[in-house]
């Protein structure tokens, strides 16, 4: 499949959040429904605006994904449940590190997927926090590349 990958425009956030709240639905399933909903205006109101962001385009031009990158972490990857398995996670961490400098990322304890992820792309367990970024009970292991 082809794709492409550059940065998100403006007009790319209600379908980064879509993404966003399809793929946290598919994956996060220790979230209740009112946490989904804050984070999700979080997301809309602050998060978006705190890192640099990359969208992952199908041939169609669709964004299908996207990452989100601040100085060396990536902080958010997300892609559309109904494109996963398709390796659109794997190029989207890929640019993370390669054009970004990306080599650290916290993930959800709580979704084995992710941790098996990014454990299976290099990263390796530095750390453990009992709770998230938003002092929330969803502990995060912290991971750096190899």
């Amino acid at each position: 499949m082809t794709y492409r990958i550059d940065p998100a425009q403006t007009a790319n956030r209600p379908r980064l959040i879509e993404v966003w709240e399809a793929a946290v639905r598919a994956t996060h399933h220790f979230l209740p429904e009112d946490d989904i909903q804050f984070y999700k205006r979080m997301l809309r109101e602050q998060y978006l605006d705190l890192v640099t962001l990359s969208c992952l385009r199908d041939g169609d031009g669709r964004v299908q994904g996207f990452a989100g990158t601040a100085e060396d972490r990536l902080e958010m990857l997300f892609v559309d449940p109904a494109a996963h398995g398709r390796g659109f996670g794997k190029a989207l961490l890929r640019h993370a590190i390669e054009q970004h400098g990306t080599h650290l990322v916290d993930v959800n304890e709580q979704n084995p997927s992710a941790v098996a992820f990014y454990l299976s792309q290099g990263f390796e367990q530095i750390g453990r926090s009992p709770l998230d970024g938003a002092d929330k009970p969803f502990p995060l292991l912290h991971l750096r590349l190899r």
